[in-house]
């Protein structure tokens, strides 16, 4: 009987010193995952994460046709109240964690149901990489038809280019595979020598090109209609609506429930002041959607163009824009039409990098993989899903259920169901499971910080973010 005790023991011990050894081995994994080399370049590759196709196709037409700048002061009230605390959220759990987003959440879950919603993120930023970038291979495809001179032509010439392309079975999965592989070159390359490095590139590159269209735009004649459309203040449109409206795009816009912010997060270093960086990437995100604003509407109005939003804003709307504003002189209208989808292909292309990270990073750190690895897992099996979405569009009616292509439906389901769930659950999770010193601490840099508006934070996201969330939830379907 001793003796089996003694065995008993002995191997409960050795159970015991590998569990612990198991516990060190993804310690040291997960400090060796990689970070962020600088400042900038974390604030910089944060920021190209939010900063999307959103900001120049959505934001614009929504400030334009509700209140302006009225709008606008709405839209940073909803920043404040709602964008700001989930990103804070997002970047607690990530730095935390030191992981991929499913196992941070499983980290603070401690065992509990709540690790799913890191799935759930993980799931959402993966279905999301996989249609983005058909949209994303479209803009290529317009950089290339700009070069060679492919968009010169009246309205219905731009509308038919544009509808032809977009069911043709063959272009739009070539570019989608090109812009993969492209981001697929950059992750490859890791955190500071890919991310960082090309994020230091891009995002400045991407500033330079919006300020240069915004410019050309406001010179031309009857500018000033466009920028007054754009910035001057209509309190009477201010209503109920326009406040949802606005809370939801500073939810979508600033990248939350989709795991791009928690997984950038997990490359912070320990003295990133959480606060201040979340509050200089939204203002980033701002800049952007006002300059996007002010390099289409003026150029609309000088030429009595109503804007559009959406995909047909920028592939259908501004190429016959261009053509018309700058007919006088072409080159000029070529030069800005080129930059403008070099432009939307950048912003594009550091959102997808953010995306495809979220997923690498999962599947090379859970399958116990090299990043390369993971990453050719995330390049084709999106590419794959790309295909399909681009095929639904036009070249087969067979991908197409209730009205709705397979494109739609990834849309849908993700943009309308997926990302507010993983937003509301994500508050719910912070604000009442996970113990208030976690994120005091973080909040705090584990005192260093005075955190003077940690009590705000903990208010909005344990009450009003959820609050919030699930109204613009209901405002999607129309039931508010």
């Amino acid at each position: 009987m001793c003796n089996n005790k003694e065995e008993s023991k002995f191997l409960k011990a050795i159970i015991k010193i590998k569990r612990n050894n198991k516990e060190k081995v993804n310690e040291m994994a997960d400090s060796n995952r990689g970070s962020f080399g600088s400042k900038l370049g974390m604030i910089l590759a944060t920021a190209g994460g939010a900063v999307g196709l959103g900001n120049v196709w959505r934001f614009p037409y929504m400030a334009g046709q509700e209140g302006g700048a009225a709008f606008i002061l709405v839209y940073i009230g909803s920043v404040l109240l709602l964008g700001i605390p989930c990103m804070i959220s997002e970047f607690i759990i990530g730095r935390h964690g030191a992981s991929n987003t499913a196992r941070a959440y499983t980290k603070l879950a401690n065992g509990t149901a709540w690790k799913w919603v890191g799935f759930l993120e993980v799931l959402t930023g993966f279905l999301i990489t996989g249609y983005y970038a058909v949209v994303s291979g479209w803009c290529l495809q317009y950089v290339y038809a700009s070069i060679i001179g492919e968009l010169h032509g009246d309205a219905n010439y731009v509308t038919q280019y544009f509808q032809e392309f977009a069911a043709d079975p063959f272009r739009p999965v070539l570019w989608t595979v090109v812009i993969f592989l492209i981001c697929h070159f950059v992750i490859i390359h890791g955190v500071r020598g890919g991310i960082e490095k090309a994020s230091k590139v891009m995002m400045p590159l991407l500033f330079i090109l919006l300020l240069i269209i915004v410019v050309a735009s406001c010179l031309l004649p009857d500018a000033g209609k466009g920028v007054e459309f754009l910035l001057k203040p209509d309190f009477g449109k201010v209503d109920r609506n326009v406040f949802l409206n606005a809370l939801g795009q500073s939810f979508y816009s600033m990248s939350i429930g989709m795991g791009c912010i928690c997984t950038y997060a997990s490359y912070f270093s320990r003295q990133t002041n959480l606060f201040k960086s979340a509050l200089q990437i939204s203002v980033i995100d701002l800049m952007v959607a006002v300059l996007a604003g002010l390099m289409i509407f003026p150029a609309a109005f000088s030429v009595g163009i109503s804007p559009d939003s959406g995909p047909s804003l920028i592939f259908i709307t501004l190429p016959n824009v261009f053509n018309k504003a700058f007919a006088a002189l072409p080159v000029l209208g070529w030069i800005i039409s080129l930059l403008f989808y070099v432009l939307l292909s950048v912003a594009a292309l550091t959102s997808l990098m953010s995306l495809h990270e979220v997923n690498t990073s999962f599947f090379y750190e859970e399958l116990k993989i090299d990043r390369k690895k993971g990453a050719w897992i995330v390049t084709i099996s999106c590419a794959i899903i790309g295909a399909f979405c681009s095929f639904s569009l036009g070249a087969t009616d067979k991908l197409s259920w209730f009205g709705k292509t397979l494109f739609d439906w990834f849309d849908f389901i993700t943009g309308q169901i997926f990302l507010p769930m993983a937003g509301l659950l994500t508050c719910l999770f912070l604000g009442w499971y996970v113990p208030k010193k976690i994120l005091k601490d973080e909040f705090t840099n584990w005192g260093t910080l005075k955190g003077r508006l940690f009590g705000i934070y903990f208010f909005l996201i344990k009450f009003v973010c959820p609050i919030l969330i699930l109204l613009v939830f209901l405002n999607q379907f129309e039931v508010l």
